[in-house]
């Protein structure tokens, strides 16, 4: 978990490679359904290009579909969900009804300033619609009001390892890896 520009999709990929798990990315389902130019891509670039997100029905759909998928039952880590508190009940019963348990919730942090500088040097180097500077401050904003209260529910459950997000991204890695193996033992 964090805020657009934390690392988040870059850090799940290097922790698939270290764990030898699959990564699992809503925006990039996302992405592929747009560039697919699929009934649900047009669907979710209508609310991308607003930079509103998605909505639950559609990316717990996603989401439960991609869990039941064969590669997933070694490990897996979720990237962008959940990402409200009906997304969190939904992975509940999702992985309940898979016979699964969260093992552990990373939550990587980051200045808002520095967020803002890094989604915009994203735009610019992939060329990404999405990132205009008013939809990074609206997602930012969605983020702050609707996700960030699910880390301390998360916390709750000791299932949060909070790490800060700024760095070298090997460092940050490090940082994340150090942090698991000190929460799950």
């Amino acid at each position: 978990m964090g805020p657009q520009g934390a690392g988040k999709g870059t850090q799940a990929a290097r922790l698939a490679d270290v764990f030898g798990i699959v990564p699992i990315s809503t925006g990039d389902i996302f992405r592929a359904n747009i560039a697919g130019e699929t009934e649900l891509g047009k669907l979710a670039q209508e609310y991308t290009n607003k930079g509103d997100l998605v909505p639950d029905e559609v990316t717990n759909a996603m989401v439960k579909d991609r869990l039941a998928e064969p590669d997933v039952k070694q490990g897996f880590i979720l990237d962008g969900y959940p990402r409200n508190a009906a997304q969190v009940t939904e992975l509940d019963q999702i992985l309940a009804g898979l016979g699964w348990e969260l093992d552990g919730v990373i939550e990587l942090t980051a200045d808002r300033a520095e967020l803002l500088s890094r989604i915009a040097k994203r735009a610019e180097e992939e060329g990404r619609d999405d990132d205009t500077e008013e939809a990074i401050a609206r997602r930012l904003d969605i983020y702050a009001e609707q996700t960030a209260p699910l880390t301390a529910a998360y916390a709750e459950r000791n299932l949060l390892v909070q790490v800060d997000g700024l760095g070298e991204i090997a460092e940050v890695t490090d940082r994340i890896v150090a942090a698991l193996a000190a929460q799950l033992g």
